[in-house]
């Protein structure tokens, strides 16, 4: 007989959860502990040690500007290392505290490292200079929506591209708003290329975290995308969202921008009253299609948008306008752009007509803003760097181990590794000694520990902040050099 009685209703029981707490229950067993004891747990610790090493300036090489933000410049960088290219957002230090953006320049900073998506830019690493807060992103070298809407001949685009754009736009919102964030400031200027041809969602300023039951207000974005809720100030979760997706795919069919003209001079007051009490108009470029999820998505009342019902997300992509396109294959990346940048071309401004940021005078920064530039400066971002390792083949150069799965050379303590010579200037002014007591034990006494008792000692100094971020050389001393 069974000795649990039934649930009254067998699709109630939620299996996936049922199955992940009884793998996660086996694996943290012996199979971790026979882990814990392998070479493969050394050569993971190599991995994260490798991943924790300080980020600076000199991690990077800086090349030429690619635009502006709001606190500063943008511009191309590569990890020395890696030859990696990213991009570089620098956030001048005094224009913050000028500007008061602390808490939303380090907003922006935690949701890019909290999003995981191939429709959002990543942030790779987070470090400050002398002048600086600086964010390393992905680098899109095929220009923004803006500039291939209307910089391109004929402004607009054919449907199928309207279509590949806002499909991968819509699951860029929906991996948004599955971490419970609104983006709240999408624009064509926002929606980046890369050299692919696949897009993803930028500047994420003005996105916040949303609480459960628990909807926001404020009069934030770009005039001309605000949602009417937005503009009245109401309270709203994910709508405005859905809003701007509405405005950006009747921008990229019409050449224009649904409730302003191009280059129209307007003021601010008399485009919120059009948004929020005219409807807009369609020309012939606009497909039965495209007229059906333009008006559902720019419906004024909220709780009727599409997008915004119980269906959410998946109501948006089961609408006819996305009748040719395969999600699935969208989202694992494998579903061919209609359009693909020439690598020859460049997308953006010169350099020339980029404007210069002007001195910011009489802005003194004391410690209360060095605790704020530690809460920033956090160095590397796991998921991206792992991506790094990958894409530029450092793992499979050093993720190797010795023939038929033997334990390799520098995960081998039976040999102890000789101890660097050091030149005559090291020896009389002692340099390899580190400031830090910490520091000092480590380089005095990690000879007498295995590899394992060695790498139990190094997460416990670094889990208890115990160990100075200069102590760089702790890798070669354990006998696990990655040849840095």
């Amino acid at each position: 007989a069974c000795s649990y009685p039934l649930p009254p209703s067998p699709h109630l029981i939620n299996y996936d959860l049922i199955i992940k707490q009884a793998l996660h229950h086996y694996l943290r067993g012996a199979p971790f502990l026979d882990y814990q004891n392998s070479m493969y747990f050394d050569r993971f610790l190599q991995w994260k040690m490798l991943e924790r090493q300080p980020i600076a300036k000199d991690t990077f090489r800086q090349y030429r500007v690619l635009g502006k933000g709001g606190f500063g410049e943008v511009c191309a960088c590569q990890v020395r290392a890696t030859g990696k290219m990213y991009a570089c957002k620098k956030l001048e230090k005094k224009r913050i505290k000028k500007r008061k953006g602390e808490s939303m320049a380090l907003n922006e900073k935690q949701i890019l490292e909290k999003v995981n998506s191939r429709f959002v830019v990543s942030l790779a690493y987070a470090y400050e200079t002398k002048d600086a807060l600086c964010l390393v992103l992905t680098l899109m070298n095929g220009g923004d929506l803006k500039f291939h809407i209307y910089s391109m001949g004929t402004p607009g685009f054919e449907k199928d591209r309207v279509q590949f754009y806002a499909a991968q736009i819509c699951c860029g919102l929906d991996h948004l708003h599955q971490e419970s964030i609104v983006y709240r400031d999408l624009k064509p200027e926002n929606i980046l290329l890369d050299d692919n041809g696949h897009i993803r969602i930028s500047d994420l300023g003005l996105a916040i975290k949303v609480a459960e039951g628990d909807p926001i207000r404020g009069r934030v974005g770009t005039v001309g995308y605000m949602a009417p809720e937005v503009i009245n100030n109401e309270r709203y979760g994910m709508s405005p969202d859905w809003w701007g997706l509405g405005c950006l795919i009747y921008e990229m069919t019409a050449g224009r921008s649904p409730f302003r003209a191009r280059k129209e001079r307007v003021k601010r007051e008399e485009v919120e009253k059009r948004v929020q009490e005219e409807e807009e108009e369609y020309s012939d470029k606009f497909t039965e299609d495209t007229k059906a999820i333009c008006r559902v998505l720019l419906t004024k009342d909220p709780k009727q948008r599409l997008g915004c019902t119980a269906e959410g997300s998946s109501g948006v992509k089961a609408h006819c306008f996305f009748r040719n396109i395969n999600f699935k294959r969208l989202e694992a990346g494998i579903q061919e752009p209609s359009f693909v940048p020439d690598p020859r071309a460049v997308y953006c401004k010169d350099v020339l007509d980029i404007e210069q940021f002007s001195t910011v005078k009489g802005v003194n920064l004391d410690q209360t803003d060095n605790d704020f530039y530690f809460k920033f400066s956090t160095g590397c971002v796991s998921i991206p760097w792992q991506h790094e390792m990958i894409d530029t083949e450092c793992f499979s150069d050093l993720n190797v181990f010795g023939p038929q799965g033997t334990r390799p050379p520098d995960l081998d303590w039976n040999t102890p590794p000789e101890p660097p010579r050091r030149s005559l200037l090291d020896r009389i002014f002692r340099r390899h000694v580190r400031a830090h007591t910490q520091d000092r034990y480590i380089l005095t006494h990690i000879y007498q520990y295995s590899v394992s008792h060695c790498s139990h000692l190094i997460i416990f100094l670094f889990s208890h902040n115990l160990v100075g971020s200069n102590c760089v050389s702790v890798l070669g001393l354990c006998g696990v050099c990655l040849c840095l």
